[in-house]
């Protein structure tokens, strides 16, 4: 207007986004993911099958393997998926709860956006309630649960795969969960590491076994070694049974068949000192990280020392937790006490692949938990609900603290919310207020995803809790308002609690942003690398 140059301070081609158009974008691609994953919640939800560029297929209803596997571009919606991802780490299970709560808060935050409430406002309101909930959490609706807990470490083994493909067998994978975690947990924590969960198609789900020792997914070295050994004496030798060469370059000149015969000779002798060792420890069973070189191979068979070679690092130390074995990087050091025991070591053909089962190790420190199916797709989401279930039981242990599951536990938290809120004066208590609406998001997404009326299994809900029915939740089988506790639908406290820390984190980090800036310069066709308030792969722009 009064001829002055504009002053750009950006490179041409950066795309820019601010103010409140910045905020829908973002809260539009928060919700997007939400949405995503909703439909998979509870007993009733549906399965999403994912195709990758090759035409490989996963079929899950597992919230962050789903958010994983669409390589999502958009900044926000990419928070979101860092939610699941941290749920999942933390604890091994609800990672849909977590990203459809989060989404949730997003589109009330949205709605008081709308209102003219500044988003510094908002995120202070929010951040009260999470405080407020967190603490209703711990000390006023959670169930305390004593040592001898199996029973309810079971139902909650089951809650956790309800819904998944492996629900049909849950009794029986539940059983076997517990009885893992059982055995290798200490009075301090329990390490999920220490369960190991192979996987091979072939058989039913119910043919899922667990085996107290670990099975490896190799096979003995030498046709004449036995395929079955009792009363095992295990070495895990850490070091090549091969002749190693020598570390400095030399060359060696043979000029007469007599020489070549004496260095082979030697070679062999080598060779046979190695074995020999192992042979004088009394060791019948070596696993070895590395090579085992055919000369050796023979000897050990002779023998009659069953071998496998080139282990993996994680199946050693696995090896060494089961049967007590101390792993030996020079055979020198190998001697009758660093040999662990197993009562059966032996080679079987599991869906036509040999593999080698270390059975019966007197205390296992580590076990493995062989998953079976009728196809591969079934066998991978077996293994999804193993890990869920076993997560589950580890939170329950960590802290020994439980919830009534089926909705019950976010309607008690929205109601004593929305009273905490009335503390409260002028605009936070209106985001006060949305946090406990955003609660109900998981009663009323079970219910939709159930084919039930939300309004009314919500308003059934609000009815029971009101009469202080506190572990009441919504039966998605038959659509009525039942005791959770009795009938066996139990999550662990860490569940929640992690679900609303990471979800109100996250949407308070995205509602804070007021300006996009996307450095990307634009491509030669003219196109900027990502669009403005863009889609995600695989989904249409919002």
């Amino acid at each position: 207007m009064n001829g002055q140059q504009p002053i750009f301070i950006l490179p041409e081609g950066t795309l820019r986004n601010v103010g409140k158009n910045a905020q829908r974008t973002n809260i539009a691609a928060a919700k997007a993911v939400g949405d995503t994953v909703r439909t998979t919640l509870g007993p009733k939800g549906m399965d999403k099958m994912l195709v990758d560029s090759i035409g490989d297929i996963v079929i899950t209803n597992d919230g962050v393997t789903i958010l994983d596997e669409m390589e999502i571009e958009h900044p926000a919606a990419k928070m979101m998926v860092e939610v699941a991802k941290t749920q999942e780490e933390a604890v091994g299970d609800g990672t849909t709860t977590a990203v459809i709560f989060g989404a949730e808060l997003l589109k009330k935050a949205e709605e008081l956006l709308d209102q003219n409430i500044h988003p510094t406002i908002i995120t202070k309101g929010f951040k009260i309630a999470k405080e407020e909930a967190l603490r209703v959490l711990n000390e006023g609706i959670c169930i305390d649960i004593g040592k001898n807990s199996d029973d309810v470490l079971r139902k909650i083994a089951m809650t956790a795969m309800t819904g998944k493909s492996a629900e049909k067998a849950s009794q029986h994978l539940a059983n076997l969960a517990v009885e893992a975690v059982n055995m290798i947990k200490d009075e301090e924590s329990v390490d999920q590491e220490n369960i190991k969960l192979e996987k091979k198609q072939g058989g039913g789900i119910e043919d899922t076994e667990l085996i107290k020792g670990v099975v490896i997914d190799k096979e003995v070295v030498h046709g004449g070694m036995p395929k079955k050994v009792e009363n095992a004496k295990i070495a895990l030798i850490d070091s090549a049974l091969e002749v190693k060469e020598t570390e400095t370059d030399a060359k060696i000149s043979i000029t007469s068949p007599e020489q070549l015969e004496a260095f082979l000779a030697q070679e062999e002798k080598m060779l046979k000192g190695m074995v020999d060792k192992i042979v004088k420890s009394g060791a019948n069973v070596v696993f070895c990280q590395k090579g085992i070189d055919d000369t050796a191979q023979y000897y050990l068979a002779k023998h009659k020392i069953m071998a496998a070679r080139r282990v993996k690092k994680s199946d050693m130390e696995a090896l060494a937790r089961a049967t007590g074995a101390k792993i030996v990087t020079n055979l020198d050091d190998l001697t009758e006490d660093s040999l662990g025991y197993a009562k059966i070591v032996e080679e079987k053909k599991i869906a036509g692949e040999e593999m080698i089962f270390v059975r019966d190790c007197k205390s296992p420190k580590s076990v493995s938990i062989l998953i079976r199916g009728g196809t591969e797709h079934v066998v991978d989401e077996a293994e999804r609900a193993m890990r869920d279930a076993i997560g589950g039981i580890i939170a329950a242990l960590e802290n020994r603290k439980v919830v009534a599951g089926g909705g019950a536990v976010e309607v008690e938290l929205s109601k004593r919310l929305k009273d905490f809120a009335q503390k409260y004066s002028g605009r936070e208590q209106l985001a006060i207020l949305a946090f406990a609406d955003a609660l109900e998001v998981v009663p009323r997404t079970l219910a939709e995803n159930a084919g039930l009326d939300p309004i009314d299994a919500l308003t059934n809900l609000r009815a029971a809790h009101d009469k202080g029915k506190e572990t009441y939740g919504l039966d998605v089988f038959t659509g009525d308002v039942i005791d959770m506790w009795e009938s066996g639908v139990i999550e662990p406290l860490k569940i929640k609690t992690q679900a609303i820390k990471s979800g109100s984190e996250a949407a308070e980090m995205i509602l804070r942003i007021d300006d996009v800036v996307n450095a990307g310069k634009l491509e030669k066709g003219g196109s900027p690398s990502m669009p403005p308030g863009g889609g995600m792969g695989g989904m249409p722009p919002m």
